[in-house]
């Protein structure tokens, strides 16, 4: 019987049509809540039918550089993008940005960044 894999290699990989990265945590200094997400979700849903929200933290690593940010991102799959799937992307980022402001006055970092 086998066992389910913790960690798996990818060889394919299909992109969304549309993704949008929101830096959320460089301007709200923390994470982003599932409240917020579900809220994020609430302010696409007139915009496209179907899309996928993921919420990461990002290290990344190289030249003697370390960094950390807290990601919001915003996939939609290329048979929910339509025929102009920049204009939804613009769209998608607009929303997110009023969506990114509203989290951060209403909660802002303990540290008052």
């Amino acid at each position: 019987m086998n066992e389910p894999a913790i960690a798996l290699n990818v060889r394919e990989h299909e992109d969304p049509a549309v993704e949008v990265r929101i830096n959320f945590g460089v301007f709200a200094g923390r994470s982003v809540t599932p409240a917020e997400i579900d809220d994020l979700a609430t302010a696409l849903r007139g915009l496209v039918s179907s899309f996928a929200i993921v919420a990461e933290d990002r290290h990344e690593f190289g030249g003697g550089v370390e960094a950390a940010l807290g990601q919001v991102v915003v996939e939609v799959p290329r048979e929910h993008a339509g025929p102009e799937p920049d204009v939804l992307a613009e769209r998608i980022v607009l929303a997110a940005n009023g969506w990114a402001l509203e989290c951060i006055a209403a909660r802002p970092a303990a540290d008052g960044l």
